[in-house]
C-alpha cells in the first residue's frame, strides 16, 4: 500500500496547495492514506475546525500536529470529538484529545497513527521514546502498518527516535522545522524515515512567514507582527511505500511539487 505524508501545511496558500495537487498525488500513487501535519493551517499558526474540514475535503484522512496546535483556544472544543486529529501523544493526560489511532485506509486496512513531540529546545512535556513504547503496545495488537509523525526541533532527536523504533513501525517521518532534508531512508529494521519533511506553503519566505518581518525580529529582538507570505508555493512530503502484511516500509519517495498558477 502507498501512505502520502503531507508536510506542515502554512496557512491558506499550504492549503490551496492540497487542494490542487493531493487529487492528482492520489490518482498517480494509487493512495491509500493520507496524513498531513496541520498545525500551522489555520494562518499559519494553529488550526481551526473549519480548516480541519477544509483540508478533509481536500482528501486528508488523518492530521497529526505539534507545539502550535494550541495556538487558537477553539481547536480545545473539538479534539476530543473530531477523529481524524491527533495531538502529540505525549502531553499530560488531562490535555484534550489523543495522540495515536487506527484509520481505516482504503481497502479497510487497518493504519495506526502516532503523533510524538520532541522536548529539545522545546516544552519539557513526558518522555516521547518512553510514550512511544505505551501507544505501540496498543497499536501493534491492531495493525501492522504504522506511521509516526515525531514533532522535533532537534535533528538528532529525530535520529534517534528513528533508530529507536525501526523494525516496529513502518515510517517515522519527522516534521517542525519547514525545511526538508535529504535523508529518506529504509532503516536496516524496515523503517522509513525522513528527519524532516519540509513544508507545504510559501517556499519565498523564511519558514513560511514574510521575510522582512522575520529578519526585523533578528536585527532588533523586539516584537514583531508575523504574516504568512503568498510566494513560491510548493507541496512537500513523502511517499511510503509498505507491506501490508509485515508493516515492513519497501519504498520511500520525497516530493517537492510547485503549484502552478
Amino acid at each position: 500500500m502507498n501512505i502520502l505524508f503531507i508536510a506542515d501545511i502554512v496557512g491558506k496558500p499550504g492549503r490551496r496547495a492540497v487542494a490542487e495537487i493531493v487529487p492528482h498525488l492520489i490518482s498517480q500513487y494509487k493512495l491509500q492514506l493520507c496524513i498531513a501535519n496541520g498545525e500551522n493551517a489555520a494562518g499559519g499558526f494553529g488550526i481551526t475546525e473549519r480548516v480541519v474540514r477544509e483540508l478533509c475535503k481536500s482528501g486528508v484522512d488523518v492530521i497529526t500536529s505539534g507545539n502550535h496546535l494550541w495556538d487558537r483556544r477553539e481547536i480545545f472544543d473539538i479534539l476530543d470529538q473530531d477523529p481524524c486529529l491527533l495531538r502529540p501523544a505525549n502531553y499530560p493526560p488531562q490535555v484534550p484529545g489523543r495522540g495515536s489511532s487506527v484509520f481505516r485506509a482504503l481497502g479497510d486496512v487497518p493504519v495506526g497513527v502516532l503523533n510524538l513531540q520532541g522536548r529539545v529546545f522545546m516544552q519539557e512535556i513526558d518522555c516521547p521514546f518512553r510514550v512511544a513504547d505505551r501507544e505501540l503496545e496498543t497499536l501493534r495488537k491492531l495493525t501492522k502498518v504504522i506511521v509516526v509523525d515525531m514533532h522535533a526541533e532537534a535533528t538528532s532527536e529525530k535520529v534517534a527516535m528513528g533508530y529507536y523504533l525501526d523494525g516496529q513501525v513502518s515510517a517515522v517521518i519527522g516534521t517542525h522545522t519547514h525545511v526538508q532534508t535529504a535523508d529518506a531512508c529504509i532503516l536496516p529494521g524496515g523503517t522509513a524515515y525522513i528527519t524532516d519533511a519540509g513544508m507545504t506553503g510559501p517556499h519565498d519566505s523564511i519558514i513560511g512567514i514574510k521575510k522582512k518581518a522575520i529578519l526585523r525580529r533578528f536585527l532588533t529582538q523586539l516584537p514583531t507582527r508575523f504574516e504568512t507570505a503568498t510566494g513560491d508555493i510548493k507541496l512537500c512530503g513523502v511517499v511510503v511505500g509498505v507491506d501490508e502484511d509485515t508493516g515492513k516500509a519497501k519504498a520511500v519517495h520525497r516530493l517537492r511539487i510547485n503549484l502552478r498558477d
